[in-house]
Formats: C-alpha cells, sequence, structure tokens
C-alpha cells in the first residue's frame, strides 16, 4: 500500500511555536519554517508566530 501527501498547503491556518532560548539557532529555523510554508501555498496572514522562553513551555504554548 502506498500514501501519498498532498503539499498544497492554501487553506492551512498554522501556528510556529519556538524558544528564544539559543535565539542564534531557534530564528534560522523559524524562518526556514516560514520560508517551507510559503512555498507551499500557505498564506502569510495564515501563520501566527508564537516566542516562548525555553523548551518547557513550548507544548503549552502550543496547546494554546
Amino acid at each position: 500500500m502506498n500514501y501519498q501527501g498532498s503539499l498544497d498547503g492554501t487553506s492551512l491556518r498554522i501556528a510556529v511555536v519556538t524558544a528564544r532560548f539559543n535565539d542564534f539557532i531557534t530564528e534560522r529555523l523559524q524562518a526556514g519554517a516560514i520560508d517551507c510554508l510559503k512555498r507551499h501555498g500557505v498564506a502569510e496572514d495564515a501563520v501566527d508566530t508564537v516566542a516562548v522562553p525555553g523548551a518547557f513551555e513550548l507544548p503549552l504554548a502550543a496547546l494554546a
């Protein structure tokens, strides 16, 4: 059995949550994620970004 997904994100609404700790790395990861979303058709106003202090707060922000 072969499953294939769609890379069309035109109708998606996405939240990108990153930690401010070690921002030298996380800022670049966030920029790469947003760039990838744009290339797959996700509208710029459909992407919300949230910065939290560290890794401990990531799951809590993702739930919100």
